[in-house]
């Protein structure tokens, strides 16, 4: 188990590289499912070393299938591990059926009957994986409902059940997870909406894919880390403001130039020499007070002097922007410049 990598990918582009893993490498499948079993087992052990019985819920799929594999790796390490269905555990295919195949030989799988055992030290979520489409409904939700209102601490595989791997948007019902071990490429989704809350502390297994496996498949965004590598460089001495960026704002219609202020004095603090922000003209006055630093233009009609468009390096677009005709022609003026963009609150609705 690794830290965490900073690439992160959709819920395609894992599938993408879980096949790259099993048709170019030559991982076969099932060898793969037993490995994330095994580092399921390694977060369990880490994280409740004194935990003594544990409740493995499973659902179809792959994801499923790790689930039995971690049951049959926990019952060998004398942990007390009961398991329970939602599906019929007989209609399984390839390796998850395998999988569960393998845990019959040690233990029984029970059909989810609108109860749980109440006296686990840690319930395993193995119910929905990353390939979740549809909305949580009926016992599903019901169940999700349940293990959250257990208070027993859960580790999800992969991904909480219920939670969109590639937006972070809760599908009807999602587990609330205190652990969450994911395997072969980090989800996007983890990380957005409300990915971080449904996740609790996320760890990461490669399940042993060498890097030139990565190669083929392109990550969709980048996790970006509070560390060093994010400090202001060194600046000379006789530097000009003129040379370190210049950022232009948009946004604070009527009522909401506190936005754009808050916007104007990150960007000065990150380091821009200089800062603009185009506001209401009713907001002028509250602006330069409170950040005289920045040069503020008014603007009534939704226009913008191009000359600003000349002189930014980067737009910052949507603070307090608001959503009618006023709003509507700076982020239209926006987009069609070629400025590199940061679009926020609303000028993404």
């Amino acid at each position: 188990m690794n830290k965490l990598p900073t690439k992160l990918y959709s819920a395609a582009a894992v599938a993408r590289l879980d096949q790259v893993a099993i048709n170019d490498v030559g991982i076969p499948g099932y060898t793969l499912m037993r490995r994330a079993g095994q580092a399921v087992l390694v977060a369990l052990q880490q994280h409740y070393p004194d935990a003594k019985s544990i409740l493995v819920l499973c659902g179809a799929g792959n994801n499923a299938g790790d689930g039995y594999v971690l049951a049959r790796l926990a019952h060998s390490n004398d942990l007390d591990v009961r398991v329970v269905s939602m599906i019929d555990p007989d209609k399984l295919r390839a390796d998850a059926r395998q999988a569960w195949q393998h845990w019959q030989e040690c233990g029984e799988t029970i059909l989810y009957q609108n109860d749980l055992p109440a006296d686990a030290d840690v319930i395993i979520d193995a119910l929905l994986g990353t390939g979740l489409t549809r909305e949580v409904k009926d016992d599903w939700k019901l169940l999700i409902k349940t293990v959250n209102q257990s208070g027993i601490p859960v580790i999800s595989v992969d991904i909480p059940s219920g939670l969109n791997a590639d937006s972070g948007a809760i599908s009807g019902a999602a587990i609330n997870a205190n652990q969450t071990i994911t395997f072969i490429g980090l989800k996007k989704g983890m990380f957005t909406g409300s990915g971080k809350a449904c996740c609790g502390e996320i760890s990461f297994d490669d399940l042993g894919l060498p890097k030139q496996a990565y190669e083929s498949v392109e990550p969709d965004a980048e996790l970006l880390c509070h560390s060093s590598q994010w400090s202001l460089p060194p600046r000379r001495h006789d530097i000009h403001k003129g040379k370190n960026g210049h950022v232009l704002i948009i946004g604070g219609n009527y009522g909401m130039p506190g936005s754009v202020i808050l916007a104007a004095r990150a960007a000065l603090r990150s380091g821009a020499g200089l800062v603009s922000v185009v506001s209401r003209p009713e907001h002028i006055n509250a602006i330069v007070t409170a950040c005289p630093e920045c040069m503020v233009h008014g603007s009534s009609n939704g226009e913008i002097n191009s000359a600003l468009f000349d002189k930014a390096d980067y737009i910052a677009i949507g603070c307090g922007l608001g959503r009618d005709a006023w709003a509507q022609r700076l982020l239209y003026l926006a987009l069609d410049s070629t400025i590199p963009m940061v679009v926020d609150a609303d000028a993404l609705n």
